[in-house]
């Protein structure tokens, strides 16, 4: 008998099967798609490395020969700005990976098999009835229908957010809608010109609310990005891949960077990608990661929010089945959306401006520094710095008010 049904093997799926199977629970993922497959989000943060670690993960990632990535690096016209994970407020890893993710998640789906738990490709989860004792769970492979009665089901579908659907779960985010254009490229950038050990984020020139992201590979491929609004993007004509290097062109330095740059694979659009949830959890199930709730690409967070997650609702489920007293809004929800809401905070900061007038502000505090920068680098959980949970929002506000007073 399944003990978890976890719907999805990406880094959430994958990372809650591992750490739930080695303790010796009889774990089933059901994943919609063939491994490997391409995703998005190729740029992790410090902590990833951290909660990889927790999970017995890491060596197997670490022997990949991913890209090293040390940090963040922030430009605007002549402005240039850089974050260095080990100069970082809170304690914890100071480096993380910048991966190729359709490697990535096949590793982690791996290494999850390893430790025992069953993987199953390219099955559909149709139906659930939460209604009685336990879940009943439809799923379709082909013309083939099961059912599956686990103690508890984990819904790491990311995107797909198959319970939010089946559930009626999904609500409307307060994001403005917002549309990226992404694809990887052979980037041909000559040595020296880039530091690849981090990502860049360029912002344009005279709109702080569209910029870019370049993701550079140990195989001297990258992964590149424009993020606008829906309006912005529509300003552009003809196929997605002439409107994406018509909105690097918007953007001069990374233009030239990109010179000698060509796509490696079609360029893909995602509009709208803002997503949340009426709730994170209920009678026999859990929602991971993106299946939740989805910010916005800028600060990378959303792997390490899927992580995360995962580790909450192993440890969780762990306790519930030893016969402990569990509560699954004090110590899966709230934690959750503690690290949740700092990374909102940021994302909101980015957009109104106050986050980025603090991030190129030249003299900046070095304390202060160091605390931005263990929010950058993932440590959004950690309660002893100032700029995580309910409060930063408005002590990032702030700061960004010190900042304009001083300039």
């Amino acid at each position: 008998m399944v003990d978890v049904l976890i719907i999805g093997a990406g880094p959430a799926g994958s990372m809650a099967a591992a750490l739930l199977a080695s303790r010796g629970y009889e774990v089933l993922v059901l994943e919609k798609q063939q491994f490997p497959r391409f995703s998005i989000g190729e740029s992790l943060l410090a902590s990833t490395a951290e909660l990889l670690s927790d999970a017995g993960m890491l060596d197997a990632v670490m022997a990949c020969g991913f890209q090293y990535k040390n940090g963040a690096a922030f430009v605007r016209d002549d402005l240039y700005s850089e974050f260095n994970f080990a100069d970082k407020f809170s304690a914890g890893y100071p480096f993380t990976f910048q991966v190729q993710r359709a490697r990535f998640d096949q590793v982690l789906a791996n290494e999850a098999a390893r430790m025992g738990a069953t993987i199953r490709h390219e099955v559909e989860i149709t139906a659930i009835d939460i209604s009685g004792e336990r879940p009943v769970v439809t799923a379709k492979a082909g013309d083939e229908i099961t059912i599956h009665r686990p103690r508890f089901v984990l819904d790491a579908s990311g995107f797909g957010r198959t319970l939010p659907r089946l559930l009626d779960l999904e609500r409307p985010s307060d994001f403005p809608v917002r549309a990226a254009l992404f694809v990887q490229v052979k980037d041909n950038i000559v040595s020296g010109e880039l530091d690849r050990q981090k990502i860049r984020v360029g912002v344009h020139p005279t709109k702080g609310d569209v910029w870019s992201w370049l993701i550079p590979f140990s195989d001297g491929h990258a992964s590149l990005g424009v993020v606008a609004s829906q309006e912005h993007h529509a300003k552009f004509t003809g196929s997605n891949e002439e409107r994406l290097w018509q909105l690097i062109a918007e953007e001069p330095s990374l233009r030239k960077l990109l010179k000698d740059a060509h796509t490696v694979r079609p360029v893909g659009e995602i509009v709208g990608y803002a997503a949340k949830v009426s709730r994170l959890h209920g009678t026999g199930f859990a929602l991971l990661g993106n299946a939740a709730e989805f910010l916005d690409p800028v600060f990378s967070s959303g792997v390490t929010i899927a992580l995360k997650s995962a580790k909450l609702a192993a440890d969780l489920l762990d306790q519930q089945f030893r016969g402990e007293t569990t509560d699954w809004e004090t110590q899966f929800a709230e934690p959750l959306m503690y690290g949740v809401e700092t990374f909102r905070s940021f994302v909101d900061g980015w957009y109104n401006g106050d986050l980025q007038d603090v991030i190129f502000f030249e003299q900046k505090d070095p304390v202060i520094r160091r605390m931005i920068c263990s929010v950058l680098a993932g440590y959004a959980w950690d309660a002893k710095n100032p700029y995580t949970g309910p409060q930063s929002a408005r002590r990032l506000r702030a700061l960004a008010g010190t900042v304009r007073a001083v300039r």
